[in-house]
This record gives C-alpha cells, structure tokens and sequence, in this order.
C-alpha cells in the first residue's frame, strides 16, 4: 500500500506495479492480494497526514522511501517492521538482517509486536510500596475502586489506615489525610 504526497509518484508507481505483477511468478496470487480491500494506492496531502495513515493502517512490513527516511521511521508507532531506505527491501529483512519474519498481519501492529525471544518469556510484576507511598495514592485507589464499584478493593487499602477511621475516604487530592 503506497502512501505519497506525490501524485506523478502514485502513477508512477500504478504503471510500474503492472509490469511487475506480469512479469512475476506467481502473478495470480499477486493479482488475488492487490484486488483485496487492504491493497491502495493512498495519496496525501504532506508526509504528516502519511504518518498518520501509516499509523493507522498497522503495516506487517513498512518501507520508507523518503528524504530523510530514518527520521520519520523513528516516528511510526505501529509497524511490524520497518525497512528504511533505498538499499533496505522487506525481503533483506526476510532472509539476512536478523529481523524476524513473524510478524503481526491485519493491523494487529497496532498493539503486537513481531515474533521475539519476549514472545516466550513470562513477566511477573512485583509490587512493594511503604506506608508513606499507600497513603499518598490511597485516595486514589479509593476513588478508582468506588468508580469501578468494587468497594472491597478501596476497603483493602482503608483497612491498613484504622487511625484514619472517619476520613478514610480520602481528600479531593486523592491523599488520605494524616
């Protein structure tokens, strides 16, 4: 899916993607993938609407053909993997650059990453807070547990501060006061 500025560019690139397509192996199933609603040409008024079309679209792999390509790569946000430059093709990614080749499809960039060593291993988040740091976020716990109607959360946290009975609502600053 080209993203350009440039309407001679999209024409160009139209004119050139039919000798390519016929001049290709397996045409058919290039034909098939480019008539499917995923397959465009986007023109753009400037490179910021592109990042943002870019960004929405979630591409599995994302070449960037432009002055200053490495720079605007480094403003993508969702993109599987991202090939800057002239001398960068998807397929150096496929098979020689290190990168790897599962990546997420259908937009799923948009909140998953490509297949990596993280993909196997399991996070456990330790939590370890003193009194001082409970108290000063306690009214916000609160409030968010009272939000969420799950009172016994905001009560877990009440119960450590018996002293506080009576205010143990919290401030409007989402402190317990002391």
């Amino acid at each position: 899916m080209p993203v350009t500025d440039s309407a001679a560019l999209a024409d160009a690139v139209e004119a050139e993607l039919a000798v390519q397509v016929a001049a290709t192996k397996h045409d058919e199933r290039v034909r098939t993938a480019l008539a499917g609603e995923q397959s465009a040409i986007v023109l753009v008024e400037d490179l910021e609407q592109g990042l943002a079309v870019v960004d929405a679209y979630a591409a599995e792999h994302l070449e960037i053909q432009t002055r200053d390509a490495r720079a605007l790569a480094m403003r993508v946000r969702n993109a599987g993997a991202i090939f800057v430059g002239a001398w960068s093709p998807v397929s150096l990614g496929d098979y020689a650059a290190g990168s790897n080749h599962v990546l997420p499809t259908a937009g799923c960039a948009r909140h998953s990453s490509g297949l990596s060593v993280q993909s196997f291993l399991r996070g456990i988040h330790v939590i370890e807070y003193d009194e001082a740091a409970l108290r000063d976020v306690a009214g916000h716990v609160v409030a968010l547990a009272n939000a969420e109607d799950l009172p016994a959360h905001g009560d877990a946290v009440k119960a450590r501060f018996p002293s506080d009975s009576g205010r143990r609502a919290g401030r409007s600053d989402g402190r317990f006061d002391r």
